[in-house]
């Protein structure tokens, strides 16, 4: 039927009001009073959430607070929602609502589901872990509970395949996260054998543990498969994500050589364990925070279905930075972003819309990429050679008239034929003084302020977009070669910021931001300061470093469990060098790190969990 919409809004020269349906936007027509009308034919199902946004120079200025549901109806007089909260920061509202008190502060833990151990699971940690995860968290007086991406990376069950920003698929969940008894394993000498071998190992086996926990998934499959399929909640389960699972369930089944069913009923049990985990922390007052990496593989369901969304000509990846000096080769293709907004970023609501299924918050991975992509051409493997997309790069014939060289100082942009971009790390020590002059001042233009207004344009046609779909708090990872537009994008569009003490960015940490003292990619306190001093670092120093994130002005306070665990001298891991999760310039590396404790042994850790709990009373971070 059709429906007309008519709403009053005050607007600026050069801004017109959309209508959002099922993540269309209809423009509106304005009429005397300041009255936006549209007359859109929708289905009844449309007006069940929909909400309108304030359109300038062809992207989304200003969206609404809140969403509105309606009745079918042929007119809807709708008044725009604004922040009904005094004092609140944020320009959208959040799914969990502690976020929007004005003036909130809180604390979190870090922690990959992998590295969490319990003796209830099979070498690796798994959703059910996260129960006593939660009740620690909840009687510490956190709030937060952030976790790696936990996207299914499977291929060969392999070491590679231990890397969480690789997935095959955006939407599906890691099988390795299922916790064996509750889908009908047995318990039986052979599985007790087995657990005790891998459960008794210092660190993740990864290639064993899939091996041998994915047998038994199969062995489970053949005993109850057919049964639970038959169940209405199965079949309400694949009805619901028929628009991801079909192609990840044939994806996989081609891969292996078995049923597309099996792998349909893997992400139900899946389900049913995340989400009874999410239900129970969200009950204690305790939220999840993901982790959306900015990745996906090109061996992946998604890319295998929809070709068209990716540059498969090039990898994604990082300049030179603290993190590698080389910079870095991720490996996983880039995106088509042209593509993917003639649907208005279809794929990526969907992603976001799934996620918020699980999560009340999720991270950004390497935000910048929504700004600008480090691109590396297939021919090449060192991030060093990589260039800017999207980017104004410079003519050869410009360079030429200029009186510099091409080789060694540039690199062709693939994007734009004839056209070359400075190279990250040129060859530029041997050219004579005004050379190095004028190539200096061309660097120094096109990195840092040639592409500025078109990287902020890229992103503001992305974000308000994608952020306007789930009320999940967006955080973001803007660490590295930052451009100048991006804290005032961020800014803008309330995306809290990342900071961290061993990366300054010259400014004070604003009160819209994470502060965390560690991260995967980094060294863990006591490494850091056993590298700067060549000893351990006493639990009291521990504390200090941790109160000075906890006093500080972000709003939220996230440390990695290694780093709350090393307040308390007898519980904290001995062999501190082997915490660190990742090591960002080794693409081969294995990510096996596990915790040394059970998780139900942090609940019983009175020393330790007094402490935490002054330490947020005395910080104003305590969540009651």
């Amino acid at each position: 039927m059709k429906t007309t919409f008519k709403i009053h809004y005050e607007t600026q020269w050069g801004e017109n009001l959309c209508v959002v349906l099922q993540d269309t936007k209809y423009p509106m027509t304005w009429n005397e009073g300041a009255v936006w009308s549209a007359t859109v034919n929708v289905p009844a199902a449309a007006l069940k959430d929909y909400w309108y946004v304030v359109m300038r120079d062809g992207v989304i200025a200003r969206s609404e607070w809140s969403h509105h549901s309606s009745a079918s109806a042929a007119l809807i007089e709708d008044n725009w929602h604004d922040c009904p909260i005094p004092g609140c920061p944020f320009v959208r509202k959040h799914t969990a609502e502690l976020f929007d008190r004005p003036g909130f502060r809180g604390a979190g833990v870090a922690v990959p589901v992998f590295s969490l151990r319990s003796a209830d699971d099979f070498g690796i940690g798994d959703f059910r872990d996260l129960h006593a995860l939660t009740d620690w968290a909840a009687a510490t007086g956190l709030c937060i509970i952030q976790l790696l991406p936990v996207s299914d990376t499977t291929r060969k069950g392999q070491w590679k395949d231990s890397y969480p920003y690789s997935p095959i698929s955006s939407f599906a969940l890691h099988p390795l996260y299922l916790r064996l008894q509750e889908i009908g394993v047995k318990e039986d000498a052979a599985f007790k054998r087995a657990q005790k071998e891998l459960n008794a190992l210092p660190e993740i086996d990864y290639p064993k543990v899939f091996k041998k926990k994915m047998a038994l998934v199969r062995k489970a499959w053949e005993d109850h498969g057919a049964k639970d399929m038959a169940s209405a909640a199965y079949k309400k389960f694949v009805k619901a994500n028929a628009y991801w699972l079909d192609e990840y369930a044939e994806f996989c089944a081609r891969r292996d050589g078995n049923e597309a069913d099996y792998w349909r009923w893997i992400q139900w049990h899946l389900d049913i364990q995340f989400a009874s985990e999410v239900a129970y922390a969200r009950g204690k007052g305790i939220h999840f925070k993901g982790d959306l990496p900015i990745g996906v593989s090109a061996d992946s369901a998604d890319a295998y279905f929809h070709p068209q969304l990716f540059n498969l000509d090039s990898s994604a990846g990082a300049p030179p930075d603290f993190f590698s000096a080389e910079g870095q080769n991720w490996g996983f293709p880039t995106y088509n972003w042209e593509e993917m907004a003639r649907d208005g970023y279809a794929w990526w609501k969907a992603r976001l819309r799934k996620m918020s299924e699980y999560f009340d918050a999720f991270r950004i991975d390497h935000i910048l990429g929504f700004f600008r992509i480090w691109e590396i051409p297939s021919q090449y493997k060192s991030g060093s050679m990589g260039h800017f997309n999207p980017a104004i790069p410079y003519a050869e014939d410009e360079i030429r008239a200029a009186g510099l060289p091409l080789e060694g100082l540039f690199l062709p942009d693939p994007r734009n034929p004839g056209c070359v971009q400075p190279r990250i790390l040129p060859e530029s020590a041997s050219l004579p003084q005004w050379q190095q002059e004028v190539f200096g001042a061309i660097y120094n233009d096109f990195f840092f302020h040639r592409n500025d207004g078109l990287w902020r344009h890229n992103a503001e046609r992305k974000l308000p977009e994608l952020l306007d779909v789930t009320g999940m708090l967006a955080c973001g990872e803007d660490l590295g070669m930052v451009p100048d537009c991006v804290p005032g994008v961020m800014e803008h569009e309330t995306i809290l910021s990342l900071e961290m003490s061993n990366m300054d960015k010259g400014r004070p940490w604003p009160y819209l931001a994470v502060c965390a003292s560690s991260s995967h990619d980094m060294a863990t306190l006591r490494m850091q300061h056993a590298e700067e001093t060549g000893a351990d670092m006493e639990p009291w120093e521990v504390r200090r470093a941790l109160w000075g994130h906890l006093e500080s002005a972000p709003m939220l306070a996230i440390f990695p469990l290694q780093d709350w665990v090393a307040l308390d001298g007898k519980l904290r891991r001995k062999d501190f060098e082997n915490e660190r999760i990742n090591q960002p310039a080794d693409p081969n590396h294995h990510w096996r790190f596990r915790m040394h404790l059970d998780a139900a042994e942090l609940l019983k850790a009175s020393s330790l969990n007094v402490e935490i709990i002054g330490m947020l009373k005395d910080s104003n971070r305590y969540n009651q």
